[in-house]
């Protein structure tokens, strides 16, 4: 596109205010569930929620205009007349302003099931984690299986046990769906604290199978670490951490190995420094992430010829 193009104030205001929702998926784009937001596929670390988007990773965010133009590599005419149709007489959903906010739910955990049976099934077989690992997060109640769809629940509690934060992974197989139970306090997601007084260390991931992961890679005394798991690339579960136990002297990043995960622990690191916080290190996964470091090994370990003593 090339030349000046004039918009009318009236014409980038419509713009701006497209649902952008609406207009992503019209786009083609694939967008997850993420409490009352929406995650875009392609890059984890963008929500959007009616005409306004947000970058967890760089910590920027505004309407729908200036994504657009991040997305897409478009400059601001390219962008609004996009917006507007792009002459093609299409005509997106106008995010209404007039609209009541939402009320912020309570947060209730969902019913549990019986048995976890489903959840065990899907931990193990289908992600390799440990036995173990898995039976003493179900007994500190931080792990359980709902009773309406079988999903495993990854429960966060506050520093006087009650449960402020819960997350849903699918046992379903071939199933992506994942999402936080709405009223979920962010700054208390699913993690794990020592019961040893003189431990120091915080292990920090992006999701929970992730954490779980790491744990079954490194089972050597894992009870005397911490670890939290993010279900994205928010600080807000370390610097809360950090701050209800201050035993809690160094901080290893363990977020995935891709772009977005690896832009947020550099992000976080740099929160952390400005905070005076120091020792803080990375353990990056070979793979992906830490599933797929422990598929790996399962797969290996299944392939390995015994030998057969003669």
């Amino acid at each position: 596109m090339s030349g000046y193009i004039y918009f009318t104030d009236e014409q980038k205001e419509r713009a701006n205010s497209v649902d952008l929702v609406d207009f992503l998926q019209r786009q083609g784009e694939k967008l997850l569930p993420s409490g009352r937001d929406k995650r875009l596929a392609r890059d984890h670390s963008i929500t959007v929620r009616g005409n306004s988007w947000y970058d967890h990773s760089s910590e920027e965010g505004s309407y729908a205009i200036d994504l657009v133009k991040r997305i897409y590599n478009l400059s601001f005419p390219e962008a609004v007349s996009l917006l507007l149709g792009g002459g093609r007489g299409v005509e997106y959903r106008q995010h209404s302003k007039s609209i009541e906010p939402e009320q912020r739910k309570p947060f209730i955990l969902p019913p549990a099931h019986t048995d976890m049976r489903r959840v065990f099934a899907y931990l193990i077989k289908q992600r390799c984690i440990s036995r173990e690992v898995l039976s003493e997060f179900a007994r500190e109640k931080l792990l359980f299986e709902d009773a309406e769809y079988h999903n495993a629940v990854f429960v966060g509690f506050d520093e006087n046990g009650i449960a402020c934060h819960a997350h849903k992974k699918s046992t379903a197989t071939g199933s992506s769906f994942r999402i936080n139970v709405e009223g979920s306090h962010p700054a208390y997601s699913f993690h794990y604290i020592s019961k040893n007084p003189n431990h120091h260390s915080l292990f920090v991931f992006e999701a929970p199978i992730d954490l779980l992961s790491y744990i079954s890679l490194h089972p050597q005394n894992w009870k005397n670490a911490s670890y939290v798991a993010l279900n994205g690339v928010s600080e807000q579960p370390v610097l809360k951490l950090l701050e209800l136990y201050p035993q809690l002297q160094k901080v290893t990043l363990c977020l995935d190995n891709d772009e977005a995960g690896l832009k947020a622990a550099s992000r976080i690191h740099k929160t952390l420094k400005e905070q005076g916080f120091e020792a803080v290190i990375y353990d990056v996964s070979a793979h992906k992430d830490w599933n797929d470091d422990l598929k790996a090994v399962y797969s290996q370990e299944q392939t390995t010829p015994t030998m057969v003593m003669k």
